[in-house]
């Protein structure tokens, strides 16, 4: 054997040996908010987790945008059998009505649910999982496929590899650190790459410790959705204070609708003052609107300026670039497991029709769970912002139901697996590309109610309509999971 590689390797099992299904844990792959509380609703239904996490700690995405309020708060942002686990160890809820930060999600609720014991024996940090399939079962092979366990393959920090095997996948990766380009194409626009030392992606903290990269500069921002806006917000307060300042956004369209949101008929407050925020600053001319501007081609002078060409033929030059034009789903880990994913959005096929952002911007959906989230591989499962791909609407609490959903029915509970046991908020306007902005402030909410229920709603079937931005998916019916031999 070539000594370099020896380190690297794990002894195979012979094939004469299976291990036994009843003794193989559901691997979860994702230590964030959706990953954990996978992990708690398995074992609270007596079922085995393994947790594996990329970064060094639980919650590495929210820690990421740390000085970030989320919209949402407390009530809705904590799951409930992470909660019942928590409690039982003594801890104290925050505020139900106060609204987190990225670092207090983690601080104040992650970090304490990843230290119990039923948690941290189940928690595999700094390690990054390279790819799914089934064990000695390549992707075309169909015989015996489904009685054979998944196999996980992983590297930790030091590189060395290894594998996992698992009656069951649940995918929960989210799409953090996976950014789209400013490219109007999906592309990198060209000259993109070169100029990567003036681009940042997601949210900066731009009051804080990117303050000074700031400070006086002209910066533009690309994107028009709620990353996009904070940044806007946070840089035309720094330009308050910092003379020399100056701030530029690019949209790509030149209806705002969604931009600006619903205001005070959003039972998100945050959110809506937000959006409302944002108008007040374009109006007064504090935020240069580019509109529309699709960046084509950025140039990266010799004193370090920016030039930035739209596709429309308008020219400005900036010092730094920010852009927010959203995330995307790394799959690269599963090339080798059958999935079943819509060829635009990369999301579970079935639920593509009520997250579409060509038809709307509902954060409210219709509950979805084990059934709509399954792939094709049996056992195999995506959750979490992971399973709306590159759809924006993802709201944490639908995270939550979806895995006490993917846990019922690993638990055999397909009944449990599709009862409907989700609370969300109103999320004011759900405007599809068909309402004019005019009409924004009369629009109903095409996946809510007239009449908001309580602090919450958990939508009824027979009480929704069905519009073409709330349209039901085809629901497909799942047999049980067969345990290997």
């Amino acid at each position: 054997m070539n000594s370099c590689c020896s380190a690297n390797r794990r002894p195979e099992a012979p094939d004469a040996v299976r291990p036994n299904p009843a003794s193989l844990p559901v691997a979860v792959i994702g230590g964030g908010p959706v990953g954990l509380a996978a992990a708690a609703h398995l074992h609270e239904l007596g079922l085995e987790p393994v947790v594996l996490e990329t970064g060094p700690s639980v919650g590495t995405a929210p820690l990421a945008w740390g000085h970030v309020h989320m919209f949402s708060p407390w009530r809705y942002n904590i799951d409930r059998a992470a909660r019942t686990l928590l409690e039982r160890h003594g801890w104290t809820a925050p505020d139900p009505e106060a609204f987190p930060t990225g670092r207090d999600l983690v601080e104040g609720y992650l970090a304490p649910l990843a230290a119990l014991p039923e948690i941290a024996e189940r928690l595999r940090l700094n390690t990054r999982v390279t790819g799914v399939a089934r064990l000695r079962a390549g992707k075309v092979r169909n015989a015996g496929r489904e009685q054979q366990p998944f196999e996980v393959r992983f590297e930790d920090e030091h590189g060395t590899q290894g594998r996992i095997l698992a009656r069951a996948v649940i995918v929960a990766t989210g799409t953090w650190g996976n950014p789209s380009p400013a490219g109007s194409s999906g592309l990198p626009a060209i000259g993109e790459r070169q100029a990567a030392g003036r681009i940042r992606y997601g949210m900066p903290d731009i009051l804080g410790t990117d303050r000074t990269r700031y400070e006086g500069k002209r910066v533009l921002v690309v994107g028009s959705g709620h990353s996009a806006i904070g940044t806007l917000i946070d840089l035309a307060s720094l330009a308050e204070q910092a003379p020399g300042s100056s701030v530029l956004w690019a949209a790509r369209g030149t209806d705002l609708t969604r931009a600006y949101g619903g205001g005070a008929a959003d039972q998100l407050p945050e959110r809506g003052a937000l959006g409302q925020r944002l108008r007040q600053l374009v109006e007064s001319g504090t935020i240069e609107l580019l509109a529309p501007f699709s960046v084509d081609e950025i140039q990266c002078e010799s004193g370090g300026t920016l030039t930035v060409q739209s596709a429309e033929g308008r020219v400005v030059k900036v010092d730094e670039m920010v852009v927010a034009t959203g995330l995307r789903p790394d799959l690269s880990i599963l090339g080798e497991a059958r999935t079943d994913l819509d060829p635009a959005l990369e999301c579970p096929r079935v639920l593509a029709p009520l997250i579409d952002p060509n038809l709307h911007s509902c954060g409210t959906v219709r509950p979805h769970g084990a059934e709509e989230l399954a792939q094709p591989d049996v056992g195999l499962f995506m959750a979490g912002m992971a399973s709306y791909g590159r759809a924006p609407t993802f709201l944490l609490a639908t995270g939550h139901e979806q895995v006490r959903s993917i846990a019922a029915f690993l638990a055999g509970d397909v009944e449990a697996a599709r009862r409907v046991e989700l609370d969300l908020p109103q999320t004011g306007v759900c405007s599809s590309s068909r309402v004019l902005p005019e009409a924004v402030d009369t629009a109903a909410s095409c996946c809510m109610p007239e009449t908001p229920q309580g602090g919450g709603y958990a939508p009824k079937p027979e009480l929704i309509e069905d519009p073409p931005c709330c349209a039901s998916p085809a629901r497909k019916e799942l047999a049980p999971v067969e345990p290997a031999e």
